[in-house]
């Protein structure tokens, strides 16, 4: 079974919510397990509040979420147009953050590694960042 969507929405705090739950309905047709389901959810989470607090920390811009799968393979993808990242390297690094006067724990991509079964992080500065995303679904849920 393959199926492709793009959505795009403004980067407001609520619409993560809204990204982990069309994530979950798109998927749904794979029959992932429960925590399959999570992982990914998790992930998308993450990328997407990335986008939101540190690509547009100062406005609301748009963020592009495009969802694809091939049999049980899935290639999620969150693009801002937003800062950018100065520093990918060190931005990778578990536990670095750039805003440690709002408690960020830094943790965001080692979650979505953590997660996904591969991670690709491109970010021009001042231009925005992609965030790619693949999981293969290996699990034959009733």
């Amino acid at each position: 079974m393959n199926n492709k969507m793009t959505v795009k929405f403004d980067s407001v705090s609520q619409n993560e919510a809204f990204a982990r739950n069309v994530i979950a309905s798109f998927i749904l047709p794979l029959n992932p397990s429960i925590e399959e389901l999570t992982d990914i959810k998790t992930a998308v989470s993450e990328a997407v509040t990335n986008a939101i607090v540190h690509g547009y920390p100062d406005t609301v811009g748009e963020v592009t979420m495009t969802v694809e799968y091939e049999d049980n393979q899935i290639h999620i993808t969150v693009t801002d147009c937003g800062t950018g990242i100065e520093n990918l390297d060190k931005a990778l690094e578990p536990f670095f953050t750039t805003k440690p006067e709002e408690e960020r724990s830094g943790m965001g991509f080692t979650i979505i590694k953590s997660f996904m079964d591969e991670l690709n992080v491109s970010s021009k500065y001042n231009e925005g960042t992609t965030v790619e995303m693949f999981k293969k679904i290996t699990s034959q849920a009733v």
